[in-house]
């Protein structure tokens, strides 16, 4: 991975903070993510209307309406009721994909790609995928279950194949700079160690933490309540606190 960077990125709080700009326009840029009027209108129109219904009705009309502000969506998706959708048009989702009840799909973002999920993706309930600055990329089948939080300032790539059991926690980015005392930590830097990347058909167990900088070679399993502080090669087997390598799996 690139080493230790020293990178300016605007937190939720930061943004808010700024007494410069109007609660409009705080809105517009956490939320909708476009000054288009037209955009605007159709974003708070789809969202009052129809992501509450639940119920088939519910899913047939998210499925009609969501496309409308997303930036693509393929065939077959299906929607859940109460998903936040924040810079929705930077979110891409391909055929087949399920995002559950109460998920959020956050791409928020300028420069960054967003959110892209990939052919028979799962999103599990109350599952949250956030970009902050960053972008997020889960391949065909990648399985998210419920209660999950994918935080990115960089990058999280997520290998085809791979599931994630319930409450896993993959932060790329998120740690401040304390070098100074003389300002607050929320305002001081973030420290970017270049994302996180988990290779295809890997499984994480129950509550796993991945932190920023890692790579998880293909086929990696971990076991539940690990911390992932390094990177570990294909088809490694790791657990604990931090997590070690047991076997591996070929062998």
């Amino acid at each position: 991975m690139t080493k230790l960077q020293e990178q300016e990125k605007g937190s939720v709080q930061k943004a808010l903070l700024d007494e410069k700009k109007s609660a409009y326009k705080k809105y517009l840029e956490l939320f909708v993510g476009k000054k288009s009027l037209w955009y605007i209108i159709k974003y708070e129109s789809i969202i009052f209307l129809f992501s509450w219904i639940p119920g088939a009705l519910g899913l047939f009309l998210r499925k009609l309406f969501y496309p409308m502000i997303l930036g693509k969506v393929g065939k077959g998706v299906v929607f859940g009721h109460h998903i936040t959708l924040r810079h929705p048009h930077k979110t891409i989702i391909d055929d087949n994909s399920f995002v559950d009840d109460y998920a959020v799909l956050d791409a928020k973002g300028e420069e960054d790609k967003g959110i892209i999920l990939g052919k028979n993706v799962i999103i599990g309930r109350n599952t949250i995928l956030s970009c902050k600055g960053g972008s997020i990329e889960l391949g065909d089948y990648v399985n998210i279950s419920a209660g999950c939080s994918l935080l990115s300032e960089t990058i999280i790539s997520v290998g085809a194949y791979t599931f994630l059991a319930g409450h896993c926690y993959l932060v790329a980015g998120g740690n401040h700079s304390i070098s100074r005392t003389d300002i607050p930590i929320m305002f001081q830097p973030s420290l970017i160690k270049g994302g996180i990347q988990i290779e295809e058909d890997s499984w994480l167990g129950a509550s796993v933490v991945v932190l920023d900088g890692i790579t998880l070679g293909k086929g990696c399993v971990v076991g539940a309540g690990a911390v992932v502080t390094e990177s570990f090669p294909d088809y490694s087997v790791i657990a604990g606190i931090p997590a070690k390598k047991i076997k591996s799996r070929k062998g």
